[in-house]
C-alpha cells in the first residue's frame, strides 16, 4: 500500500473524519534534500469533530499520533489543515 493511501486510512480510522483530503505533494519538492531519501510531502486537510475544543497544537498532535511511525520513516514534511465542522460552517 502507497504512503498516502496509509495516511488516509489511519486518519479515517482514528480520527472518523467528515471530510479528509491527503495529497503527496513530493513532486513539487524535487531537489529537495528531504525529497532525496524517498521521504514524502503530504499535505492533509481533514474536518473533525474529535478538534472541538482543541488549539492548532492539539490538532497536530491527534493527527501524529494517528499517523504514527509513518511520520519517522515514509513523511520528510506534513502540511495540516485541520477544522472542527463549526469551522468549515461558518
Amino acid at each position: 500500500m502507497n504512503c498516502q493511501k496509509e495516511i488516509e486510512q489511519r486518519l479515517e480510522i482514528h480520527l472518523k473524519p467528515l471530510h479528509l483530503e491527503v495529497a503527496d505533494e513530493s513532486q513539487d519538492h524535487i531537489g529537495h534534500s528531504g525529497a532525496q531519501g524517498g521521504a514524502a510531502h503530504i499535505a492533509v486537510y481533514i474536518v473533525s469533530s474529535h478538534f472541538e475544543g482543541k488549539n492548532l497544537l492539539a490538532r497536530h498532535r491527534l493527527v501524529y499520533e494517528a499517523i504514527g511511525e509513518l511520520m519517522h520513516t515514509h513523511i520528510h514534511a506534513l502540511r495540516i489543515d485541520a477544522k472542527t465542522p463549526a469551522e468549515v460552517n461558518k
